[in-house]
């Protein structure tokens, strides 16, 4: 049947027909729709029978294929029209291909306006199949052989386009909702805008501008982008990420590369961040390798580009990125391995640096040198081929020796003890931002100073312990010099005596039992008891007694235990005219965190504060060094000694004597002025040097004297340079303030400088110069001492046990601290030339009779010169001598009393000196109520 007579056409047909061209149609059987002509309105979808759906395509008059849509298509609920015209003729088109044209009708009431698409149906061939073209391109009809290869191709394209586009959709949507995920609680970027702060290197420089340590909590030194050389940036570029300067903070074709590379290999073998990214990681982010930190990475990295310039980037770069050795930045990598700073290296040093980024551990020069050298010569590489060196500079470095400095961190052990106290004062002037460090303290420690202080004060202790015989193997059961052992319970940080118990070589550790404790030493952190490195059960014998510090918690099982088998030792030396500290010594070890006994450890000075009771009696004029005293003698009774015999032999009685005479009161508030910080009662006992002080606040007091009697604070810190590079300020130094004449400081040295040549302190002479100072023995010898000075120099040096513990038979000022003090001063002044002590306006001398300290009478022969103030000479002469009469003053090298405990009071017959002897005229001078401000 043809398809082309319209009664032949279904009436109503429950489903549409494929589209088929007409000889298929001709097979069908009859429908019983008839077939509407061209112009004729369809139903609206609203009638009934929308329930049916209308032919697609149906056989036209002639060789024409008329089409309809249906309710699905293109506009549902909209009536159609099909209106049919005869398309433009064109030459290419086929004379049997006519246009048809689609009206789409909007339903009433929606407004006026149609949609014509035109359809071209080619029908020349039964088996070609209808092609349409256009916006509103409809089905073609299927042949009766089904569709043609050239239709099921553009349907697959065109599913395959629509997939396409449904996964790039799903893919921008994936990546605007991960963001949004990921930046909920992204760090932020100014910080790093507002300023760079990162844990730095905090330098303690000595007066020369060596180092004295480095404190740190990351080792980082900050240098400005700007000062580091142009080849040491092109190095790091070359070998990290050339294109640094182009792109906007990512790579994506370098990423792109490390992620096929690491997919290859299974692992992670190359990556693809840039520079940008890298900074990102190391000062925004962790540097866990996952998912949400590389996405987090990615979205931070553009960020940063957006508020930092290039510039500012890549100095965050190269100051915080890790180079090995516990090293940050290019900076400290550069000291640490060339001992240079980063402007001065060469381009062979900064590939070499440049090299380390990828693994700075495997890379490193100092471990595997011929692995540096292959890794410097790819970044060299790397250099020429991206444009950065020319050939001939190339050819020139690439194979340039490998020179490394000597292996050093930078630490110096000369000073611990001023390392220590310049980090406290740090943390009280800068608060946290001392643990960020990044400062330059700048003290007065002259490093050969420290050095020969150092040494002077090890082997005085070591001559202690010659003395005292303390030296291995330790085999006696009980010394005298340490006492019985101990019995109870003992408590931590206390020291005892026990008793050995066991030795154990392999551990290299001596088990002592102390009290109801038994502890271990560990013998191979004793380096100062155990110099020569002897096996325990060399060290020590069976049941031997041993000097030890319970250092662990007595409560665990085996707690640590530390040798205390000799005293300790603090030495401080002064400037007199600067108040600069040159040298500091708190103990044998010079450990850092130790007790820094030099500032912290009080002790009593002994005779060496009897300077300081003289010295205001003289200021007072009540007394002059020509007074004679009636002291008690060897043989009973009383004898008389001048007062400048009194403090050269350290006679206690004549001290008191002197005290009573001037007033304990003044003599407090005398010390006070000269530097004595520490609190003290005005009582006897001042003058046997009762009331403890530091060796620091003592040397600083004797310099008082040596400089013409004026006081200023000490210092030790001079300046601290923070990371910006501006000055911290330091706590304001009061000025300098006059405490008493140039005369009478004159005097009072020259008075303690017959210690030297007259008394107590005769060893200090080796020197060969003028030297005035005191010193001082405590009850029971547990404390020694000699502070002394020249013109240009001041020192004082403790020895003594930390318990207090009796320092033994034979052990003074002269013979425990002295040796130290000459030692120390014999290097210090090494090379340098002898001065005297200035002497001043107001100073007399005058010959007087060295017995009763008046005017000789005329003729004397024995009459001895004697230095007043102004003023203070006698009034009278000494009477002349009874033939054979002869008159015994007694030794003036008694040697000193120190060490013989406190003296009974003198009688008071013998109080007071000859009036004749003293001027009665002058009354005392007034004393500064002003005290010194604390250090």
């Amino acid at each position: 049947m043809s398809s082309d007579d319209p009664s032949e056409a279904p009436d109503a047909p429950a489903k549409a027909p494929p589209l088929e061209p007409p000889e298929a149609a001709a097979d069908e059987a009859p429908t019983a729709r008839a077939s509407r002509p061209l112009g004729t309105t369809l139903p609206s979808a609203t009638d009934a029978d929308t329930a049916r759906e209308p032919e697609p395509v149906r056989q036209g008059p002639g060789n024409t294929l008329v089409m309809e849509e249906g309710p699905s298509d293109f506009i549902q609920g909209a009536k159609r029209t099909l209106v049919s015209e005869d398309g433009p003729s064109e030459p290419e088109r086929p004379p049997d291909v006519r246009v048809e044209h689609v009206r789409l009708v909007p339903e009433i009431g929606s407004g006026d306006g149609s949609v014509e698409r035109p359809i071209e149906v080619s029908a020349s061939k039964p088996k070609d199949q209808a092609r349409v073209q256009g916006p509103g391109r409809a089905q073609a009809a299927p042949s009766a052989n089904g569709p043609t290869k050239r239709g099921r191709w553009k349907r697959i394209l065109k599913i395959a386009l629509l997939a396409v586009l449904a996964v790039l959709l799903a893919g921008v949507l994936g990546v605007v909702l991960m963001v949004r995920h990921y930046e909920s609680d992204l760090p932020s970027v100014a910080k790093l805008k507002k300023g760079y702060a990162p844990p730095q290197v905090t330098r303690i420089l000595a007066s020369d501008g060596s180092s004295l340590a480095n404190v740190f909590t990351q080792r980082r030194t900050v240098v400005k982008v700007s000062s580091i050389p142009g080849h040491v940036k092109l190095a790091f570029l070359a070998a990290e990420d050339a294109h640094f300067y182009e792109h906007e903070g990512l790579n994506y074709f370098g990423m792109l590369r490390a992620l096929f590379a690491n997919l290859r290999a299974g692992k992670t073998v190359q990556g693809g961040s840039t520079i940008t990214q890298q900074v990102v990681k190391n000062l925004l982010l962790d540097s866990a390798r996952t998912y949400r930190r590389k996405a987090r990475e990615t979205i931070l990295a553009r960020r940063l580009e957006q508020h930092l310039t290039k510039d500012e980037i890549f100095g965050l770069y190269l100051n915080h990125i890790y180079l090995g050795h516990g090293r940050y930045g290019v900076e400290e990598a550069s000291r640490y391995f060339f001992g240079k700073k980063t402007k001065e290296l060469t381009v062979a040093e900064a590939a070499l640096l440049a090299g380390l980024v990828a693994s700075p551990e495997r890379y490193s020069p100092r471990r595997a040198p011929k692995k540096a050298l292959a890794r410097r010569r790819y970044v060299i590489g790397q250099m020429l081929k991206k444009g950065f060196v020319t050939q001939k500079l190339h050819d020139s470095v690439v194979d340039a020796p490998l020179r490394i400095a000597p292996a050093s961190d930078g630490e110096s052990k000369l000073a611990p003890e001023v390392v220590s106290h310049v980090k406290k004062q740090l943390k009280i002037l800068v608060g946290e931002r001392a643990i960020i460090g990044g400062f330059t303290v700048h003290t007065t420690i002259d490093p050969a100073f420290q050095a020969a202080a150092r040494k002077a004060v090890r082997a005085g202790l070591d001559g202690y312990a010659k003395r005292q015989k303390l030296a291995p193997p330790y085999t006696l059961k009980q010394r005298k010099v340490w006492g019985k052992p101990f019995e109870g319970t003992p408590r931590r940080h206390g020291i005892y005596v026990g008793r050995v118990v066991g030795t154990d070589d392999a551990t290299g550790t001596i088990r002592v039992r102390i009290g109801s404790v038994t502890g271990a030493v560990h013998l191979t952190q004793e380096e100062r008891y155990n110099p020569k490195h002897v096996k325990p059960s060399d060290f020590v014998g069976p049941e031997a007694s041993l000097r030890v510090r319970l250092v662990g918690d007595p409560s665990t099982e085996n707690p640590a235990l530390r040798l205390e088998l000799g005293p300790q030792a603090a030495l401080v030396a002064i400037d007199p005219r600067s108040r600069h500290i040159k040298a500091l010594i708190g103990s044998y070890e010079a450990l850092s965190g130790g007790l820094n006994r030099a500032l912290q450890a009080k002790r009593q000075p002994g005779s060496a504060f009897k300077p300081f009771v003289y010295g205001y009696a003289l200021h007072s004029r009540l007394l002059t060094p020509a007074t004679v005293l009636q002291v008690p003698a060897k043989g009973g009774g009383t004898e008389p000694l001048r007062l400048r015999m009194s403090i050269a032999t350290s006679n206690n009685s004549g001290a008191q004597q002197v005290l009573k005479k001037v007033g304990p009161a003044n003599v407090v508030r005398w010390a006070q002025s000269c530097g004595i910080e520490s609190p003290m009662k005005p009582d006897i006992s001042l003058a046997l040097g009762a009331y403890e002080v530091t060796p620091r606040e003592l040397a600083n007091a004797y310099a008082t004297y040596a400089s013409g009697g004026e006081y200023a604070t000490p210092v030790l810190i001079t300046k601290i340079v923070g990371p910006d590079g501006k000055e911290v300020r330091l706590p304001e130094v009061p000025p300098k303030r006059r405490v008493m004449e140039p005369a009478e400081a004159y005097l009072i040295t020259s008075i303690m400088s017959s210690v030297v040549t007259d008394g107590t302190a005769k060893r200090a002479k080796a020197l060969g110069r003028p030297v005035a100072g005191k010193t001082g023995t405590t009850n029971k010898a547990k404390d020694a001492w000699f502070s002394g000075f020249t013109s240009e120099l001041v020192a004082t040096v403790w020895v003594g046990y930390d318990d207090a513990h009796p320092l033994g038979w034979g052990e003074q000022g002269a013979v425990t601290a002295l040796p130290t003090w000459v030692d120390f001063m014999r290097s210090a002044h090494k090379g340098r030339p002898v001065t005297q002590f200035a002497r001043p306006a107001g100073i007399v001398t005058a010959k007087i009779d060295p017995v009763t300290g008046l005017l000789p009478y005329d003729g004397q022969g024995d009459a001895i010169e004697e230095q007043f103030l102004e003023g203070t000479l006698p009034s009278t002469h000494a009477e002349v001598p009874a033939p054979d009469a002869g008159v015994d003053a007694g030794s003036d090298d008694a040697g000193a009393d120190d060490d013989a405990g406190p003296a009974a009071p003198a009688p008071d017959a013998g109080a007071a000196p000859p009036a004749s002897a003293v001027p009665s005229a002058a009354p005392p001078q007034p004393i500064p109520s002003n005290e010194p401000p604390p250090f």
